[in-house]
């Protein structure tokens, strides 16, 4: 056997090529894009394939530098943590209170689940972690994120696993999600229930509207060159200081003796500035006021969507296919107990939870979405539904606060507290 070493600037530059390959590829193909497959996942798995076919019949292996790969990741979860803003949460109200009380309970469950399946099965319990949340609520990024650290104790081809279960839950939780909330409003809605609800448009929403629409409108909106400029570069700032400080938090939160990946600390830091910076008052033209603009957070996505990018453009082209061999049988069992889990779950405690309504269908199929893959599964599910019926505007307003800000927090320190137990 052969092996091929490449460095860290290799590493990513075939990570873009995969992930360009993967935008064109996403945009040609309807099927990539009605089941909401990320570009990077998609070119990423055609280099992972020559790499296999590589390993099998020229018996060469490519090996990867990840130094960037982490830095990447590391970059796109501290974004993650400057999602996280407390003041949204009173408008969520009781729905998304029982959402977040549901989330637990469904990440604790998908990773009970395949642990019991592992020890039936007789084979490495850290399999079931990798097909646990970590793959399935986490996605592509937090299987990414926790591939290391299970590789460390002893799962080999952990990436591999955690992609290949992650990519699955993506295909699932769309196909499962539009389906199961159609048959919930088939059998469990009266049509008084099903009648939609007085919508109130804020004016302001309505106001950005009527200003977009007009040419004029959209000019006063543009930035120049240079202002965009400043605005990225001030957004990378505050990213990388949550990121370096988060280095800090991270060895401190190691002294606690459970086990948390590489980013946890920066997420934390970030969401703590983004939650007491803004409140800090400062005086300006002779006034007190709060820093409401310090974070752009349009800008600070925009980079992490970047990162995201590159991290799982890096981390698929690398992915280990031949390693597959050997857990074939118990992948395919737990990932197919996931999805039964996920529609026993939704169907007889998540809806009845929820209030048994139009918009508790609603959730439920984003529910699906993204629990077995990522928020863009949930509103594309949550789409489907409101495009056959009507639309719900609680939904729409409660998931996207949920996978942007709690989701990865939550599943992160949940499979922190599985893996310290194992």
């Amino acid at each position: 056997m052969t092996s091929i070493e490449l460095n860290m600037v290799q590493t990513a530059g075939i990570g873009a090529l995969a992930l360009m390959i993967g935008m064109v590829l996403t945009r040609k193909v309807s099927f990539l894009q009605k089941f909401c497959v990320p570009s990077p996942v998609t070119g990423g798995l055609i280099f992972s394939l020559i790499g296999l076919a590589m390993y099998a019949w020229l018996h060469i292996e490519l090996s990867f530098d990840r130094t960037l790969q982490d830095v990447f990741m590391v970059a796109f979860f501290t974004c993650v943590g400057y999602q996280c803003d407390l003041k949204v949460l009173k408008q969520g109200g009781k729905p998304l209170v029982l959402m977040l009380v549901l989330l637990v309970l469904m990440i604790t469950l998908q990773n009970l689940m395949p642990w019991g399946i592992t020890k039936l099965m007789h084979v490495d319990p850290l399999l079931g972690i990798a097909a646990g949340s970590v793959s399935m609520t986490g996605g592509h990024g937090t299987a990414g994120g926790f591939a290391g650290i299970l590789e460390q104790m002893g799962l080999q081809g952990a990436g591999t696993i955690g992609m290949a279960a992650a990519t699955f839950g993506l295909i699932a939780g769309s196909m499962v999600g539009g389906p199961l909330a159609n048959r919930i409003i088939r059998t469990k809605l009266t049509q008084e229930q099903m009648q939609p609800q007085d919508i109130t448009i804020d004016p302001a929403m309505a106001g950005i509207e009527s200003d977009e629409a007009s040419p004029a409108g959209r000019a006063e909106r543009m930035s120049t060159n240079e202002q965009e400029f400043q605005q990225y570069a001030k957004a990378s700032y505050w990213i990388l200081i949550a990121m370096g400080g988060g280095t800090l938090l991270s060895w401190a939160l190691a002294l606690t003796g459970v086990t948390f990946p590489t980013y946890f600390g920066a997420l934390i830091l970030a969401a703590i500035l983004r939650n007491t910076i803004e409140f800090i008052p400062y005086k300006k033209d002779g006034k007190w006021t709060k820093a409401d603009k310090q974070f752009d957070m349009e800008r600070i996505t925009s980079v992490g969507n970047i990162c995201l990018s590159m991290f799982l453009g890096m981390a698929m082209i690398s992915l280990r296919l031949w390693e597959l061999a050997s857990l074939a049988l118990p992948l395919v069992v737990i990932l197919t107990a996931q999805v039964i889990m996920m529609v026993v779950f939704v169907y007889f405690l998540a809806f009845p939870v929820l209030g048994r309504t139009y918009d508790a269908a609603v959730l439920c199929a984003g529910l699906c979405g993204f629990g077995l893959g990522a928020t863009p599964n949930a509103m594309a599910n949550m789409s489907a539904v409101c495009y056959k019926y009507h639309y719900s505007p609680t939904p729409f307003l409660i998931v996207p606060i949920i996978g942007s800000m709690f989701t990865d927090i939550i599943n992160t320190g949940i499979i922190s507290l599985f893996l310290k137990f194992l």
